[in-house]
C-alpha cells in the first residue's frame, strides 16, 4: 500500500554555489567548443559529431582548475611557429588553453562574482585538459557505442505544470526568481549574493501536494550588517511569488539565513566541484538516480544523452494522459549501442495501458542508441550552459535547440502506436 499523506523536501542550489559555478564553467566549455566546432565545419567540413568533451572543474579561493579529456577542433589545439600541432609525450593533440580560460571568465562574469576573495578577472585559472585516450574512443567511434556504462532514469508527474514533482520545482523556482531580481538590480535584491541553497517540505494529502510546509533560505548578501531579519524582510515576497502555484501553511516554519551573516560564499566560502549536485540537476529524490553527473560531458556521454532521453519519454508518457507518474531506467555498455535494458513503472497510474505495453512501442516511436538520442534530440549543438543551474529537467524547450527533452511531440505518436488497429476492433464488436 502507497503512503498517501505524508511530508517530502526537496533542496536546490543558486548558480553562485559552488558547485554550480563549476558545472556553468564545465558546460560554457562543452558549449563553446561546439561553437568552435561549428565554425569549422562551415571552413573545412569538421565533423561536429566527432566532438568529445568530459570536463571536470574544481573553484576555491581565486583559483579554478580545469581538467579532463576533450577531442576539440584544430582551433582549439596548440601549434608552432608552421602551423604543425604539437603533441603530448603520448603523441596527442595538446589543446590550447586561451580559449577555455575565456570560456571560465565569461560563466563566472555572467554569475557575478566580482568579489575579492573570487573575481572573475582575477582568479588564476588553471587548463588541465588533453585529448581523449585512444582506448575510450575506440569503441564510440567504431561503433558509435556508448561513452561509458551505466543506468540512466527519467521521471515525470502530474503535481505540478512542468510535470515534476513539486519539492523541487518550487525549490528550483525560489532562486531563480530571486536571481532574476539580483541581476535586474531590484531595490534591495541587489544586494543579494550569487550564492544561495533553498529546500522546500511539501505535505501531499491522498497522495496530492496539499501545502508548503517549511522552507528554508540561505542566501549571500553582499551588505555585511544585515541580519537574519532584514535579509527575510527583503526576500519573502519573492518568495511568495515562486509558491504562489501551491498554498503556504498557517504554521509553515521559515529559516532565513538560520545561522545568521552570510557574505562570504562561493569558492571563497567553500571549495566546488562539477558534479556534486545530481539530485538537484534531476527530480529532488522523488524518482531515483543513475549516478552519473551531466555538466561537462558532451552527448554521446549516455550519463547525459540517455538521462534526456528518458525523462523524455516518461514526460510525453505523461502528457498523453496514459499515467499520473512514470520512472523510465535505461542501461548501456560503453563502446555498445543499443541500449542493454528498458524498464518502465507506472507505479500503478496507468490508464488503461500496461508497462509491457509501452515498452514495446518505446522501441518502435525512438531510437535509444546514442546517436540516435543525439539524433532525434538534436544534442549536437551549443545548449548546455543554461542547463547548468535550475534544474535540467521541467524546463522550457528553446528555439536554439535547449531543452529539447522536454518537447510533447511524442505524445501524438504514442497515442498512435497504442490505439487498437481496426481488425482487432472489428473482432472485439464480433464483426
Amino acid at each position: 500500500m502507497l503512503q498517501r499523506d505524508y511530508l517530502f523536501t526537496s533542496e536546490s542550489v543558486a548558480e553562485g554555489h559552488p558547485d554550480k559555478l563549476c558545472d556553468r564553467i564545465s558546460d560554457e566549455i562543452v558549449d563553446m567548443i561546439y561553437r568552435e566546432a561549428r565554425a569549422e565545419q562551415r571552413k573545412n567540413g569538421f565533423d561536429i559529431g566527432s566532438v568529445r568533451a568530459a570536463c571536470e572543474v574544481l573553484a576555491t579561493t581565486n583559483r579554478v582548475i580545469i581538467a579532463g579529456e576533450a577531442r576539440v577542433p584544430q582551433s582549439l589545439l596548440k601549434k608552432d611557429k608552421s602551423g604543425a600541432l604539437l603533441l603530448d609525450n603520448k603523441g596527442r593533440p595538446q589543446i590550447a588553453p586561451r580559449k577555455f580560460r575565456a570560456a571560465a571568465r565569461r560563466a563566472i562574469k555572467i554569475i557575478g562574482y566580482n568579489q575579492p576573495g573570487f573575481h572573475w578577472q582575477k582568479a588564476r585559472i588553471d587548463v588541465l585538459l588533453h585529448s581523449q585516450s585512444d582506448d575510450i574512443a575506440q569503441g564510440v567511434d567504431k561503433n558509435d557505442g556508448a561513452g561509458d556504462q551505466g543506468i540512466m532514469f527519467g521521471y515525470a508527474c502530474t503535481e505540478t505544470p512542468a510535470l515534476m514533482p513539486a519539492p523541487i520545482y518550487y525549490a528550483h523556482k525560489m532562486l531563480e526568481i530571486l536571481a532574476a531580481a539580483r541581476h535586474k538590480g531590484e531595490g534591495e535584491a541587489a544586494l543579494l549574493g550569487p550564492d544561495a541553497k533553498s529546500q522546500v517540505t511539501v505535505r501531499y494529502k491522498n497522495g496530492k501536494p496539499f501545502e508548503i510546509s517549511a522552507l528554508v533560505l540561505s542566501t549571500q548578501h553582499l551588505a555585511a550588517d544585515w541580519s537574519s531579519a532584514k535579509v527575510r524582510q527583503v526576500v519573502e515576497p519573492y518568495i511568495r511569488q515562486a509558491l504562489a502555484g501551491l498554498k503556504i501553511a498557517e504554521d509553515c516554519r521559515w529559516h532565513i539565513n538560520p545561522t545568521g551573516k552570510f557574505v562570504t560564499g562561493g569558492p571563497d566560502g567553500d571549495a566546488g566541484l562539477t558534479g556534486r549536485k545530481i539530485i538537484v540537476d534531476t527530480y529532488g529524490g522523488a524518482a531515483p538516480h543513475g549516478g552519473g553527473a551531466f555538466s561537462g560531458k558532451d552527448p554521446t556521454k549516455v550519463d547525459r544523452s540517455a538521462a534526456y532521453a528518458a525523462r523524455y519519454l516518461a514526460k510525453n508518457i505523461v502528457a498523453a494522459g496514459l499515467a499520473e507518474r512514470c520512472t523510465i531506467q535505461l542501461s548501456y555498455a560503453i563502446g555498445i549501442a543499443k541500449p542493454l535494458s528498458l524498464y518502465v513503472n507506472l507505479h500503478g497510474s496507468g490508464h488503461n495501458v500496461t508497462e509491457q505495453q509501452l515498452e514495446a512501442v518505446i522501441w518502435q516511436i525512438m531510437d535509444l542508441t546514442p546517436r540516435g538520442i543525439r539524433s532525434h534530440l538534436a544534442l549536437d549543438k551549443p545548449i548546455y550552459a543554461k542547463t547548468a543551474a535550475y534544474g535540467h529537467f521541467g524546463r522550457q524547450p528553446g528555439r536554439d535547440g535547449a531543452f529539447s527533452w522536454e518537447k510533447l511531440d511524442l505524445v501524438k505518436p504514442l497515442k498512435a502506436a497504442l490505439a487498437p488497429k481496426p481488425a482487432l476492433q472489428a473482432r472485439q464488436h464480433g464483426r
